[in-house]
């Protein structure tokens, strides 16, 4: 897609590093954190799809914008990674890179253990 392409003055660290606000990634001592292997997995996917041209990161971060403030306005508890992976879910199925069919049944794969390999 147009645009969807880094410049090299806008690595995936650089995006990641200037999300700001409600969209800044979770840090302890400067270094990303996360609370458990899936939620490095779904910033890597993000990552490196936007490293593929799948999509533009602005496009991504706007959706996770939204997620967030979704689940602000509705009282949730905050959940980061969470609203990443409902960001990345969203953006893929309206790109068309999946369908809302495919990642329910792939979700109910990995939740009733009838998968386990992410590939």
């Amino acid at each position: 897609p147009a645009g969807a392409a880094c410049r090299l003055d806008e690595s995936p660290d650089r995006l990641v590093a200037d999300m700001t606000g409600p969209a800044a990634a979770p840090r302890r001592n400067g270094e990303l954190a996360f609370e458990a292997p899936w939620e490095g997995r779904a910033f890597g996917m993000a990552v490196a799809m936007h490293e593929g041209e799948r999509f533009a990161w602005e496009e991504f971060r706007s959706r996770l914008v939204a997620e967030i403030a979704q689940a602000d306005a509705l009282d949730e508890p905050p959940a980061y990674y969470e609203r990443w992976l409902a960001a990345l879910e969203e953006l893929l199925a309206a790109t068309g890179l999946v369908t809302a069919a495919e990642l329910d049944e792939r979700t109910y794969e990995f939740e009733f253990g009838e998968r386990d390999e992410v590939f």
